[in-house]
C-alpha cells in the first residue's frame, strides 16, 4: 500500500553524502548532495508553507530515501552530478542541452600545426578558441580562414603517409609540409596570425598586416600584398558580430536568472578576449528565483563537464563561495577557475545582458513530446524514447538496434546493438524482442518514460512477454509504429499501436506527433542496418587481410586497432606499420610488401 513517507532524522548521518529520493515504485524523484545529510534532509520535511510549489510536490511523492556517503561534500558533488546525469531525475535541474559546443583547436606542439574543429578539450599543450553554438556558424569561419591561411588541413596520420600533394594545395588553400620544402618560420608566422585573430587581438593583426601590405606595395611586390588585403579582408569579416564588452581581454562566462509565471530561465554569455562570441538560453518550468542557488550550481557542475572548455572565470549572480566547485572545475581545466559574483560595473552589465537572454528563454513553446504525451495518452511527458527493430538476412546475424531520443532528440552515445547467436537460423523477431526486453532490464537505468517499438500487436506483445518475465511491474509506457494499408516507407500514415488497444491510435497523418515517431523509428531502422552492413564488411575485410602472408588474426587486429580502413593500410609506409606495438622494422617490410602486392592487384 502506498503510504505516506515518515521521516526521521536519527535514521540519517550528520556527515557529506548525495541522497536519492525514490517513489513507491523505486523511480529516483531527486538526487541532492549535501554537507550533512541530516540537516539537509530534515529541511525539507519542516514548515510547508514555506517551501517552493516544486519542494511540496516532491515531498508529497517521496516513498522511501537511500543515502550514499562520501568523505568530502567535494566527493558527494561529483557523485551527485554523475547520478543526475544518468537517472535523470523529474525533479532534478536536468541540463537538456548538454552537448558538447564547437571550438577551434590549433595544435602548438606539431611542427606544422593546423587549425581544426573539436568538441572535446584534451590536454595535449593545443590552444582552443570558442566556443560556437552554431555548427555551421564554426563551419563558415574556418572555411574562410582556411582560403586566405593556408595551413595544412589532413590529420596527421595522412600528414606521415602522404606521397603527393592533396587538391587544398591545388586550390592554393595548403602548402603542403607533407611533401614540400616549406619555410618553417614562415609558416609559424601564419600560424601565429591565426592565433591573434582567434585570441581576439584583430586590430592589432589588421595593424600589422596594414603595415605588411604597404611595405609589399611600395616593393613594387603587388601578388604579395594582395594575400595581405585578403587576409585583412578575412580578420574583418571574421571578427563581424562580435560587440566588445569589456576591456581586459579575459575570457570568462556570465549566468544570469530570470523568473516569469511560468519557470526559470537562465542565460548564458560566452566572452572571449573581452569579446562577446556567442550566447545560450536554458529554462526549467515550474522553478523559481528562491530556487536559483541550486540551479545555478547544478547547472555549473553539469555544463563545464570533462571534456569541455572552461574560462577562468565565471560570473554568477550569487555568492558561491562555500561551494566546492571552483575545486572540482580547476581539475577539469588543469588551472585555477574563479566562480565570483560581479565584481565591477562592467560585469554588472554584462550580468544584465545575460538576464535579459535568460527572460527571452521564457517563451512558452510546446515541445514535441508534450504534444505526443498528450496523443498517445500517456501518463507523463516521454523525456526518454528508446525505439527498438529487429533485423536479421534470410534468419542470420539476429541483432536488435535501440536508438535513444532525449527531449526530442538523439543521444547518439545512448545507441545499442544485440546480438542474439542462440536465434541463427530462427529469424524469430518475437524472440528477438523477448530477448531484448529481459537484457534491457539487466542493464539498469535511466529507464525509458517510453518505448518505441518497430512492428505491430505482436511486437508489442512480445516484448511485454520478456518484462513480465523480469518483474510483475515495470512502469514502462509501450507503442509500436506498423507500415499503413500499402506498407511503403515515407507513408504518411503509419499505425500506432498500444497496449490493451484492438485499434490503432487516432494520430492524423503528417501531424508533428506521427513524424516525430516515424523519425525515431526510421532512425532506429537505418542504424541496426548500418552496423549490420558495417559487421559484414568488415568481416570480408579482415578475411582479405588475414589471406596475406604474415598476416594473421592477432597482427590483423593491431592493425585495425591503429588504421582505420584497408585503404589506409594500403597507403601507411613500413616505418608506420613497425612503430606499432608488437611490430618490429622487419616483419613491417615483410607486412608492407604484402599490403603493396594487394594494392597492385586490387588495381590490375
Amino acid at each position: 500500500m502506498d503510504t505516506e513517507y515518515k521521516f526521521f532524522a536519527d535514521r540519517f548521518p550528520d556527515t557529506p553524502g548525495v541522497y536519492l529520493m525514490k517513489d513507491g515504485r523505486g523511480r529516483i524523484l531527486y538526487v541532492g548532495k549535501a554537507k550533512k545529510l541530516r540537516r539537509r534532509l530534515a529541511s525539507y520535511f519542516r514548515n510547508p508553507a514555506g517551501q517552493t510549489p516544486k519542494t511540496r510536490a516532491l515531498v508529497a511523492r517521496i516513498r522511501h530515501i537511500d543515502t550514499l556517503l562520501t568523505a568530502t561534500e567535494k566527493e558527494a558533488l561529483l557523485l551527485e552530478s554523475g547520478l543526475i546525469k544518468k537517472h535523470r531525475p523529474r525533479y532534478n535541474v536536468v541540463l537538456k542541452d548538454d552537448k558538447q559546443y564547437v571550438l577551434f583547436r590549433l595544435d602548438r606542439q606539431n611542427e606544422f600545426p593546423r587549425l581544426s574543429m573539436t568538441r572535446k578539450v584534451v590536454r595535449d599543450g593545443s590552444v582552443y578558441f570558442g566556443p560556437f553554438t552554431s555548427a555551421s556558424a564554426a563551419r563558415t569561419v574556418w572555411k574562410l580562414l582556411g582560403k586566405v591561411f593556408p595551413l595544412r588541413k589532413c590529420k596527421d596520420t595522412a600528414f606521415r603517409n602522404r606521397v603527393r600533394p592533396c587538391l587544398y594545395h591545388d586550390i592554393g588553400q595548403c602548402w603542403a609540409p607533407c611533401v614540400k620544402d616549406v619555410d618553417r618560420e614562415a609558416y609559424a608566422e601564419m600560424v601565429h596570425r591565426v592565433e591573434m585573430l582567434l585570441s581576439g587581438r584583430s586590430l592589432e593583426l589588421v595593424d600589422d598586416l596594414t603595415r605588411q601590405m604597404k611595405t609589399a606595395s611600395r616593393d613594387m611586390e603587388f601578388e604579395r600584398a594582395a594575400e595581405f588585403r585578403d587576409q585583412i579582408r578575412a580578420v574583418r569579416k571574421t571578427v563581424e558580430g562580435q560587440a566588445a564588452v569589456i576591456h581586459d581581454n579575459r575570457d570568462r562566462d556570465i549566468v544570469g536568472l530570470a523568473e516569469n509565471g511560468q519557470g526559470l530561465g537562465l542565460g548564458l554569455l560566452f566572452v572571449r578576449q573581452g569579446r562577446l562570441l556567442d550566447q545560450k538560453q536554458f529554462f526549467w518550468p515550474g522553478l523559481t528565483l528562491e530556487e536559483g542557488p541550486e540551479v545555478v550550481e547544478s547547472f555549473i557542475g553539469q555544463f563545464y563537464g570533462p571534456g569541455r572548455f572552461i574560462p577562468s572565470t565565471l560570473v554568477v549572480p550569487m555568492d558561491l563561495e562555500e561551494s566546492p566547485l571552483p575545486e572540482v572545475l580547476a581539475e577539469r581545466a588543469g588551472r585555477n577557475v574563479h566562480i565570483v559574483a560581479p565584481r565591477n560595473t562592467q560585469e554588472k552589465q554584462l550580468l544584465g545582458i545575460a538576464r535579459n537572454v535568460a527572460a527571452r528563454s521564457m517563451e512558452v513553446h510546446e515541445t514535441i513530446t508534450s504534444r505526443l504525451q498528450k496523443a498517445l495518452r500517456l501518463p507523463e511527458e516521454p523525456v526518454r524514447i528508446e525505439c527498438v527493430d529487429a533485423s536479421h538476412l534470410g534468419g542470420q546475424d539476429m541483432r536488435v538496434g535501440q536508438v535513444v531520443f532525449e527531449d526530442g532528440r538523439r543521444n547518439p552515445e545512448a545507441s545499442r546493438l544485440y546480438a542474439f547467436p542462440e536465434l541463427e537460423g530462427a529469424g524469430d523477431d518475437y524472440a528477438a524482442l523477448a530477448g531484448w526486453a529481459r537484457r534491457r532490464m539487466e542493464s539498469g537505468p535511466p529507464w525509458p518514460d517510453l518505448v518505441l517499438i518497430d512492428g505491430g500487436r505482436g511486437q508489442i506483445s512480445a516484448v511485454e512477454k520478456g518484462l513480465a518475465e523480469c518483474t510483475e511491474e515495470c512502469g514502462w509506457e509501450l507503442a509500436s509504429i506498423a507500415k499503413g494499408e500499402t506498407r511503403r516507407a515515407g507513408e504518411l500514415g503509419d499505425l500506432i499501436f498500444r497496449p490493451g488497444r484492438k485499434n490503432p491510435m487516432p494520430l492524423k497523418p503528417g501531424s508533428p506527433e506521427l513524424l516525430f515517431l516515424q523519425k525515431i523509428r526510421d532512425a532506429a531502422h537505418r542504424f541496426v542496418l548500418g552496423r549490420q552492413r558495417k559487421a559484414r564488411k568488415k568481416a570480408v575485410l579482415s578475411s582479405e587481410l588475414t589471406s596475406l602472408p604474415g598476416i594473421g588474426p592477432k597482427t590483423a587486429r593491431i592493425l585495425w586497432d591503429r588504421f582505420e580502413s584497408l585503404d589506409d593500410m594500403l597507403e601507411a609506409w613500413p616505418q608506420a606499420i613497425g612503430a606499432l606495438s608488437g611490430i618490429g622494422p622487419k616483419r613491417a617490410d615483410k607486412i608492407h610488401a604484402a599490403l603493396q602486392a594487394l594494392k597492385t592487384s586490387r588495381e590490375s
